[in-house]
């Protein structure tokens, strides 16, 4: 099973978007995947269904930093690079996609009551967003 593959079946189980993308990658990171669902936990639906950032792209951003950070927080020329794969990543993901916010994305508003029930009603949660996971996905492995 491919990356993107196991990332889509976690989020059809009941992951959020973040969660889905950053157990896909855990074993790379050496990463628990029970830790890996409890730090994405509060990311989905836009950062805790604000509908802002897609959980999709801060799960990639997660794993960027996993892959390019060290241990020294003071270290600018590694937040640098770090910042650099996001920019690259995020620019990727929008050429894709559109946008980097889940309420564009989506075309709803999630962070309301009326706006979630129209992503449910419509069928958005569960047609869209397996496309953004498996696109932040598929543009990890080419970063």
């Amino acid at each position: 099973m491919s990356r993107a593959e196991d990332a889509e079946r976690a989020f059809r189980a009941g992951c959020s978007c973040s969660q889905a993308v950053l157990q896909a990658f855990s074993p790379e990171l050496g990463l628990p995947r029970d830790m890996a669902l409890k730090v994405a936990a509060g990311f989905g639906g836009g950062l805790g269904r604000l509908g802002q950032t897609c959980g999709a792209v801060t799960g990639a951003i997660m794993v960027l930093g996993l892959r390019h950070s060290g241990p020294n927080p003071a270290d600018r020329s590694a937040r640098e690079h770090i910042y650099a794969q996001v920019r690259k990543f995020v620019a990727q993901f929008n050429a894709r996609h559109g946008s980097s916010l889940c309420r564009e994305l989506l075309g709803c508003d999630i962070s309301t009551p009326e706006g979630w029930q129209q992503a449910h009603a419509q069928g958005l949660i569960t047609t869209r967003c397996p496309e953004f996971i498996r696109g932040a996905v598929e543009i990890l492995g080419t970063l």
